[in-house]
């Protein structure tokens, strides 16, 4: 009887989790599509993950301030995606942030890790709605 008990109450269960994840992002207010955002990283010139050397010393430096990033949980989801590039030392951050003080707080996480003259500050602030 026990069983019973428990298969009722757990496909319900179930069923409203799975419904919880099907609620698709932009239902919320947020517009899942970045792409307007990215339209620069178009340009040949551009610098973007793709594009840099594959150096040891780049790598680590990049995962050093991604984690910092990471781990800050004060940042949006936008601040926590932005693209952190390193190439021969020097850092790029790119891509957007909500707000003055998300731009302030990644670079100077990444400024913290690699240095104060070797950061350059491409983020850009995302239009409200």
């Amino acid at each position: 009887m026990a069983t019973l008990s428990f298969r009722t109450c757990l496909l319900p269960g179930l069923l409203m989790a799975a419904a919880a994840f099907s609620i698709p992002q932009f239902s919320l207010g947020q517009n899942p599509d970045n792409t307007g955002m990215n339209r620069g990283d178009r340009d040949g010139g551009q610098t973007t993950a793709d594009r840099k050397e594959e150096d040891r010393a780049d790598r680590d430096l990049t995962d050093r301030i991604r984690r910092a990033i990471a781990g800050d949980r004060s940042l949006s989801t936008d601040a926590h995606n932005v693209k952190v590039i390193a190439r021969n030392g020097q850092v790029t951050l790119t891509g957007p942030v909500r707000s003055e003080r998300e731009r302030r707080t990644v670079e100077a996480k990444a400024v913290e890790v690699a240095g104060q003259d070797r950061v350059i500050n491409e983020l850009v602030i995302k239009p409200s709605k």
